[in-house]
């Protein structure tokens, strides 16, 4: 292993951390990561590729769960007529 594989190695996990604050966040960087370094693998670049996929995925959980959010805010009470 390279130098700079070993130190991309160590490094990946303590950048990691403070993204995944929230589950979704935490799920979203996981499944952009795992697509992303496939991706990044196939042109010679894992460990960018799954740091970007990280990113995209984190912000796309996010998004989902601010829309998801959004429309609960947005429902009426049971009970309630919707005028």
């Amino acid at each position: 292993m390279t130098r700079t594989r070993l130190l991309a190695l160590a490094i990946l996990p303590a950048l990691a951390l403070p993204l995944a604050a929230t589950e979704a966040s935490a799920r979203g960087c996981i499944k952009g990561a795992i697509v992303g370094g496939v991706a990044g693998h196939v042109v010679g670049h894992t460990m960018a590729g799954a740091a970007a996929g990280c990113i995209v995925g984190r912000y796309n959980a996010k998004e989902k769960a601010k829309q998801r959010d959004m429309e609960r805010t947005q429902r009426p009470a049971p009970g309630q007529r919707n005028l």
